[in-house]
């Protein structure tokens, strides 16, 4: 089938919004699942809820430009795939909806069972969505069992099953490390230095799960299959190993800026191998590879590829720069003025 170079670019450009997504709303979904474990008091919860709070609404803008992406470009894959993983995104969407619930009632009350409330909320909203996307994301690179009309042969237990799951472990840990180089850089002491201790272990067992997860995909799935025909592909788990291998190395010398960065460069890269790895699937079928959705089968029309092309170079620009703005201005230390009552 003739490829049209729309369809590339969106092809990219959809993995381009997951990627960044992954990468900025990772942060905030770690920090929350987090919140228990590093949030010893009320005032150290203040400061993990200041951390994340100028930042996770605009976060989620890019979820919801992935999502939009996927329709306008992808339409097709797009009603399958809503459909297909329906349950796990209906539950995502209700995880991040109380999640936000709860950022914003949480200081409406001074009561302390009010806060504990709203504090199981906000962790629980953090730490199903890392889990869902991890579980969904796996499962997509493994085959989704579709069938010829885009049917689901399978339900929520069978998206359950050990690639999925290991796709959310590694998800949650990936975040949750996220999350703690984000809350070492923002907090002060002692919040700062045991956030940085925290990373340094959730550092070691994201780094065994990917080793974990790649290891599977060579049995579970057909992402390496692209990288045999093209290895310049490599580029890509390769650029994701050395900027993980050198997270530690900033958090040792306390650059927690720096030890961030590169966790979020490492995410970047890392859904960059997924999405090369794809190519050009959208939706792969484990029943039948005929019954995949791909950029081919399930695009929109070249002219609206070409309109869409043309909006996103005017708007995409417009959003990276005020996201670059949000976080510079944001970008100090959490002082006790900042959590006050």
């Amino acid at each position: 089938m003739e490829m049209n170079i729309f369809q590339i670019i969106w092809f990219v450009l959809w993995g381009v919004l997951w990627a960044v997504y992954f990468a900025l709303d990772g942060f905030d979904l770690g920090a929350g699942s987090l919140l228990y474990f590093l949030g010893k008091d009320e005032k150290e919860r203040r400061v993990i809820y200041q951390a994340v709070g100028p930042f996770w609404d605009g976060n989620e803008v890019w979820l919801i430009t992935a999502g939009g992406a996927t329709f306008a470009a992808f339409p097709t894959a797009y009603a399958v795939m809503f459909s297909a993983l329906y349950t796990p995104l209906l539950l995502l969407l209700f995880s991040l909806i109380i999640r936000g619930v709860a950022v914003e009632y949480r200081n409406k009350h001074e009561s302390p069972s009010w806060r504990a409330f709203w504090d199981f909320l906000f962790f629980l909203g953090s730490l199903l969505p890392a889990l869902l996307l991890g579980v969904a994301f796996a499962n997509i690179f493994k085959g989704v069992p579709i069938n010829e009309k885009g049917l689901l042969q399978t339900n929520l237990l069978g998206l359950l099953n050990p690639f999925g799951l290991l796709g959310g472990l590694l998800f949650v840990f990936c975040f949750a490390t996220h999350g703690a180089l984000w809350v070492a850089f923002k907090a002060s002491s002692p919040l700062s230095e045991r956030a940085a201790s925290l990373a340094k272990k959730t550092w070691v067992i994201t780094l065994l799960l990917v080793i974990i997860f790649w290891a599977a995909s060579f049995v579970t799935t057909n992402l390496w299959e692209n990288y045999k025909k093209a290895p310049i592909l490599a580029v890509f788990p390769l650029l994701a190993a050395i900027c993980y291998l050198t997270v530690p190395v900033f958090l040792n010398k306390e650059s927690y800026f720096k030890a961030w960065a590169a966790s979020a460069l490492t995410i970047v890269f890392f859904t960059a191998w997924g999405v090369a790895g794809l190519f050009p699937n959208i939706l792969p079928s484990s029943i039948d590879p005929a019954y995949s959705l791909t950029i081919f089968n399930s695009s929109s029309s070249p002219l609206t590829l070409k309109i869409m092309t043309t909006v996103a170079v005017i708007f995409v620009p417009i959003v990276l720069a005020y996201t670059f703005w949000a976080y510079k201005t944001f970008s100090y230390k959490i002082t006790e003025k900042d959590i006050a009552y």
